[in-house]
């Protein structure tokens, strides 16, 4: 599929036209300069023709941003791997220095370029939009992205100097999520990184350097799915800003969207109060969860560190304990391939299915050994149990009195379910009904 590369200086609507683009606020929009860090991939469809769009970080030199120069690599790689490169730039402000540097840029990549002039919304701005011709890209179109003028025109240009598409159809759609979710500075982003061999996100010391949750196609060591790197969610006590507000909105509707959840943990800190929230979210959502503990080099250990961590850290998630915990240092790259091999175990958990007969040959035994307790003198009888058609493993128990089945009960049902049969890292759902 071909793709599109939106590159230009800080606070040109970069983000708001990539939003407009692919029909959906999938990137962070905020007036500050230099929201958006990290590139961000959607789709667009225009006049039958459908192609990537990517987002870049604003391009800037000499400036005291600390990120700087990890956005300016980060919008070279968009400009090299792209067909397509949708220069933008601002009426009011004119031709500036940094216009001037990336239209110098762009011509010594030999892309074809669409350049268009944004915040153009009256015939006075469009007057201004002429002096852009000076930078010798060619046409000028002239867009609001804020309110959609002019758009049309643009797409138009763009589908035409598109190179054809190959007969491939790139269908991703029904590859399983994999979200890495945690605090901020856990991690997250240099574990995406280390997974993908690549600098794919920005990674600094700064504790919420990512913002926006940027998905990625992973292909590699027979693995194959949608790995989504999120912002670091803090309590909401905490969080003062808009951006900050945002970019934790978009890290919980990332867990909501995928399919398994990598909740990284800080080794030194251990499992927090927020931590615990976020595996509560997790769970309430009722997703796959593979646990990273990471920065296992910094903690001083003993002979049996890992193993009394490991129980440690199972007591404060029960009961919803069956969680494959996986120690790392992602900076050493180690055990890093094992987070890969988990997360893809527990997606196949996920989608087991147990012929009704083996579920009743296992389960019918374990209930005549340890059956429900009576209720006000009334037994209840479970007679058949199936597995139910359901995304996650949910499983349904029948018999003559659904109502007096409680939740310890319904819990050893599960712990009985989970010793026969592979489902860990995967919530279980128990019913009861009526035969």
């Amino acid at each position: 599929m071909a793709l599109v590369a939106i590159v230009g200086r800080p606070n040109v609507g970069k983000s708001t036209l990539f939003n407009r683009l692919v029909g959906m606020r999938q990137a962070i929009v905020d007036e500050t300069a230099g929201v958006t860090r990290d590139r961000h991939y959607g789709k667009c469809e225009w006049c039958g023709r459908e192609f990537s769009v990517v987002d870049t970080g604003g391009y800037t030199s000499n400036s005291d941003d600390v990120f700087e120069e990890a956005i300016r690599r980060q919008v070279e790689i968009a400009i090299s791997e792209s067909d397509v490169v949708l220069f933008m730039c601002e009426a009011a402000t004119g031709i500036t220095d940094y216009d001037a540097e990336i239209a110098d840029l762009l011509r010594r990549s030999k892309k074809p370029v669409v350049l268009c002039v944004n915040k153009v919304d009256s015939g006075e701005k469009m007057y201004d939009a002429f002096d852009f011709y000076r930078l010798g890209l060619g046409e000028v179109w002239t867009i609001s992205a804020a309110n959609g003028s002019g758009t049309g025109d643009l797409l138009d240009e763009i589908v035409k100097v598109l190179p054809e598409d190959s007969e491939t159809v790139d269908d991703r759609s029904d590859l399983p999520h994999i979200a890495i979710v945690g605090r901020p500075n856990v991690g997250k982003s240099s574990l995406t990184n280390a997974l993908l061999g690549e600098d794919r996100n920005i990674v600094t010391p700064v504790a919420g350097t990512t913002r926006d949750a940027i998905s990625t196609y992973y292909n590699k060591f027979g693995h194959e799915f949608m790995l989504v790197d999120t912002a670091g969610i803090r309590k909401k006590n905490k969080v003062h800003e808009d951006l900050e507000f945002y970019s934790v909105l978009r890290s919980i509707r990332a867990i909501e969207h995928s399919d398994i959840c990598i909740l990284m943990i800080d080794a030194t800190l251990g499992m927090e109060a927020q931590d615990m929230s976020i595996f509560n979210v997790i769970q309430k959502n009722r997703k796959g969860c593979v646990l990273v503990v990471n920065k296992w080099d910094l903690f001083e250990k003993e002979s049996n560190t890992m193993k009394e961590y490991t129980a440690s850290l199972k007591a404060r998630i029960a009961p919803f304990d069956d969680v494959p915990v996986i120690f790392t240092s992602v900076t050493g790259k180690q055990r890093i391939l094992q987070v890969l091999d988990a997360a893809a175990r527990v997606a196949e958990n996920m989608v087991r299915r147990i012929p009704t007969s083996e579920l009743n040959d296992v389960m019918l035994p374990e209930i005549e050994n340890y059956p429900p307790p009576a209720w006000k003198g009334k037994y209840v009888k479970i007679k058949y149990v199936t597995q139910l058609p359901t995304r996650t493993p949910q499983f349904a128990f029948f018999c003559n009195l659904p109502q007096w089945v409680k939740d310890p009960y319904k819990r050893y049902l599960e712990n009985r379910l989970r010793e026969h049969f592979d489902f860990c890292g995967c919530p279980v759902q128990i019913y009861t009904r009526s035969k």
